[in-house]
């Protein structure tokens, strides 16, 4: 009896965990659609005439609204006047904070800014035995080398859930260790606050061992423009 009761439980919650996020999928999907063609579709409803107007034309008109925008935005003078749309709302106390920061996400969350980081390490910080995740975004050369004993990497360690603000360190090679993780999960981790796993585990990423047992130099470097 008490094996019937636990079976029937295992499979009650393995089928709660599948339809839950599908059904959580569809509601949100159901009031997104309702939502935008509601809004767009009342505009249209005025305009076209009851024969031809059909449910989801809000939906469509959305679609090729943002298509045409993208397109206007990508020639010389659509970008100018994006630029002194921009500008326009920076001067905007209320509006520059909430349009700086959604603008700042997007460009995280399309990785526009992504050419920037070159490899995802972890590196302990604020303080030893406290980790987190790093960009490499070059190898440190010039005086600031010549002062420290040890190599060392130019990183970058970004905020959550707003990833466009962050610090810049000089950290030790032999301090960093670098993961087999790309950018893109890394921004996606970083944005969501450790919600969102990964597809795959993390490991140390593979490739000859110095002494000190990190990767040696060449896994680390980067380009240098």
């Amino acid at each position: 009896m008490k094996t019937l009761r636990t079976s029937l439980k295992r499979h009650f919650l393995t089928g709660l965990l599948v339809i839950t996020p599908i059904w959580g999928t569809v509601l949100v999907l159901k009031t997104l659609f309702v939502t935008v063609d509601g809004i767009l579709g009342n505009l249209l409803a005025k305009l076209v005439p009851p024969d031809y107007y059909v449910p989801g034309l809000g939906i469509l008109t959305l679609f090729l609204l943002i298509f045409f925008t993208g397109l206007l935005a990508t020639n010389f003078i659509g970008g100018q006047i994006v630029r002194l749309w921009e500008e326009f709302l920076h001067r905007v106390p209320v509006v520059r904070g909430i349009y700086s920061t959604l603008k700042s996400m997007m460009d995280i969350l399309s990785f526009q800014q992504r050419e920037k980081y070159n490899r995802v390490v972890l590196i302990q910080f604020p303080k030893d035995g406290h980790y987190c995740f790093a960009f490499v975004t070059g190898v440190t050369q010039g005086q600031v080398q010549e002062i420290s004993p040890d190599p060392l990497l130019n990183v970058y360690v970004p905020t959550s859930p707003n990833p466009t603000s962050g610090y810049f360190l000089l950290v030790p090679e032999k301090d960093v260790t670098p993961l087999d993780m790309s950018v893109e999960e890394a921004m996606k981790l970083i944005v969501s606050g450790g919600l969102y796993s990964p597809a795959h585990p993390m490991h140390p990423a593979t490739g000859p061992k110095s002494a000190g047992g990190k990767l040696s130099r060449p896994d680390l470097e980067v380009p240098i423009a």
